[in-house]
């Protein structure tokens, strides 16, 4: 507990020399109480965690507290406000006591998985290393349950001398906060709310839902312990081809999408959580996913001005507070096809900084991606990035090596050292904006009152509803309710749930529906038998569950699948629903009837199932184009 009386004390003291607002929302008096029941004689400002006594071995773990202390409600979020006195104090003082290579550890940030570990496992003991011993600013937090999340959380916030950034993916769609599933029984453990992506929250024509999306995801980070979403993702997916984007992207309109990825700036940080604009200086115009190799952008400036770099303009003049620079090659601007923007001065110190005058954190994409990994060590896309004008280098492959590198690069004079001062200075002023200079520990309690709500999962289902959209429906096709229906759902081995909803729901209200599940590994005579089961029923329903995944660069169905589903859309009435990517109909253009959902998800496949029974209206429009198909603003209303 000694840890834990310390951290009271020095934030007790703190708010008696009038440093921070008080942290515990009691009198003056009863705080002077608490100081002086917890002691302050062997208490340190800021103390570090012991450090291993011997190689190879870990310092004890703090003791967590019985229960969490008390913090402040998440404010807004400006970054254009002057620090207040106390936070200005925190950083000149915090900044101080930091050497050059402590410094250069708050440029790093790692990646840490949500899963629950021991305290002696590997995988973790490595993370605290980082922590300890390399004095790193920040972590990644992925995949795991808010609780496991914002527990793990809580203790690297305790192990760490100086606050961590806590940041992630929580773009809409993504699901970073989803739980594990019980595979036997294919219960999941529970999830923060899930909403569509961001070209379903484009579909429903209402600006202001992706404000509303925004701050209720920072809501809900803020009471994990994250401080920072890496969202929104402002590229202009004009590429039907894209294989990282794709939904991800509010759609192919730079205009709309300007529009909207402010909407989703604000809200997030009206929700108190930092915002970053992604992916700089645009990567919606690629047909290679950068987590496999290094996609090659042909715009010249005249194009990147008045396309790519509309969206960037507007997050940034709506207060972003970073942006996060892409691993493709410019060679317009930089003059090769072989250099990562991440690591081209030219593209982010003279595009970013200088053009477009952003003034906040600059922050790699993740290292560790092929677009930026190939033909470079880590010491040496380390040292380019911080050269080409990075704050953060995310997730490097060997964090130590990382800072080492850069540490030997200012000494030797290939980094200027202001450069890193300047840095870390704005690491250190973004943990004193967010409150993780004096509140970096969350409540688990208080948790639960906000993550999952019924009012943000209502939230999350009514844009579900209002994103559906039908581009196609010849007959017309809907609603199949009363009529003899066939579900054929294709989906990846890897989509555990996918289809439990929407199966169910048509089954529920079609007594006598058959249904069939297919995935990549049907083979043609498994199809066969599948085209002889659906044979004559009045409806056919082929629901494709395709997701962008990274690393995959494939966001489509197999060809002998999709080569299937048109052969059949010939004999048969099929009524084909993309939950997924909307530019499937490429794929089987003969099916009669074509309704697109732009993602995966509980609440998209009730709204899916809704839209198909005929028992809520269909208003969603499209936000991208597929010449030959469908054009931007398209969708039969019902």
């Amino acid at each position: 507990m000694r840890g834990w009386h310390c951290w009271i004390a020095s934030r007790t003291a703190q708010y008696l020399n009038g440093m921070i607002p008080n942290p515990f929302r009691v009198s003056t008096t009863s705080i002077v109480a608490v100081l002086a029941a917890v002691g302050t004689a062997s208490c340190a400002h800021n103390p570090a965690p012991t450090p291993s006594t011997a190689p190879g071995k870990i310092a004890a773990i703090p003791n967590p507290a019985p229960t969490a202390l008390p913090a402040p409600p998440a404010r807004a979020f400006n970054p254009r406000e002057p620090l207040t006195p106390a936070q200005a104090t925190w950083v000149d003082s915090t900044l101080a006591t930091l050497s050059l290579r402590d410094r250069v550890g708050q440029m790093v940030m790692v990646w840490v998985l949500g899963d629950y570990t021991s305290y002696g496992d590997s995988s973790y003991a490595e993370v605290r290393r980082w922590i300890e011993r390399d004095h790193i600013g920040g972590v990644s937090m992925s995949l795991g349950t808010p609780i496991e999340v914002a527990a793990k959380i809580n203790n690297m916030q305790r192990l760490s001398r100086v606050p961590l950034l806590t940041s992630s993916d929580l773009e809409p769609g993504l699901g970073r906060l989803e739980g594990g599933i019980f595979t036997h029984y294919l219960l999941d453990a529970g999830s923060a709310t899930v909403f569509p992506s961001a070209m379903a929250i484009a579909a429903t024509g209402r600006d202001q839902d992706a404000y509303d999306v925004a701050k209720i995801i920072a809501q809900e980070a803020r009471a994990v312990g994250i401080q920072i979403n890496f969202a929104p993702v402002v590229d202009v997916n004009n590429n039907p081809s894209n294989p990282v984007i794709n939904t991800r992207s509010f759609g192919e309109d730079p205009q709309r999408v300007a529009r909207l990825s402010a909407e989703f700036v604000r809200g997030t940080q009206d929700g108190g959580a930092v915002s970053t604009a992604k992916h700089f200086p645009g990567h919606g115009d690629t047909d290679v996913d950068s987590h496999v190799g290094l996609p090659i952008v042909g715009a010249n400036w005249a194009r990147l001005d008045t396309l790519e770099l509309v969206p960037f303009r507007a997050a940034i003049n709506a207060g972003a507070g970073m942006v996060m620079t892409a691993h493709i090659a410019l060679p317009a601007i930089e003059g090769d096809s072989t250099t990562p923007a991440t690591l081209a001065p030219k593209i982010i110190t003279g595009v970013l900084r200088d053009s477009l005058r952003f003034g906040g954190i600059a922050i790699t994409d993740a290292m560790t991606m092929e677009g930026v990994g190939k033909g470079y060590s880590v010491e040496e896309s380390s040292v380019l990035a911080v050269k080409a004008g990075a704050d953060i280098i995310l997730k490097p492959s060997d964090p130590t090596k990382a800072i080492d590198a850069v540490v030997s690069a200012v000494e030797r004079g290939d980094i200027p050292r202001a450069h890193v001062d300047s840095a870390a200075r704005h690491v250190l002023e973004l943990k004193a904006r967010v409150g993780a200079a004096f509140y970096p520990v969350t409540d688990l309690d208080a948790l639960r009152e906000v993550v999952g709500s019924p009012e943000h999962r209502a939230a999350a289902a009514d844009i579900a509803q209002r994103a559906v959209t039908l581009l196609r429906d010849n007959g017309p096709l809907l609603p199949v309710s009363g009529r003899r229906v066939a579900v054929v759902q294709y989906m990846p081995e890897t989509e555990l749930r996918a289809g439990k909803i929407f199966g169910s729901d048509i089954r529920s209200a079609v007594p006598g529906a058959r249904v069939i599940k297919i995935s990549p590994a049907t083979s043609a005579s498994d199809l066969d038998s599948v085209t002889h089961q659906v044979s004559g029923a009045d409806r056919v329903i082929v629901a494709a569950y395709v997701r962008r995944i990274e690393g995959e660069g494939r966001p489509a169905v197999p060809p002998h699948i999709a080569k299937w589903i048109d052969e059949l859309a010939r004999k048969e009435k099929v009524v084909a629903v993309a939950l997924g990517n909307p530019y499937l109909i490429r794929q089987f253009p003969s099916v009669q009837s074509y309704l697109v959902t732009y993602g995966v998800s509980d609440a998209l496949e009730r709204a899916a199932a809704a839209a198909v029974l005929g028992r809520s209206t269909i208003t969603g429009t499209t936000p991208v184009s597929l010449p030959g198909f469908f054009r931007r603003g398209d969708g039969i209303k019902r």
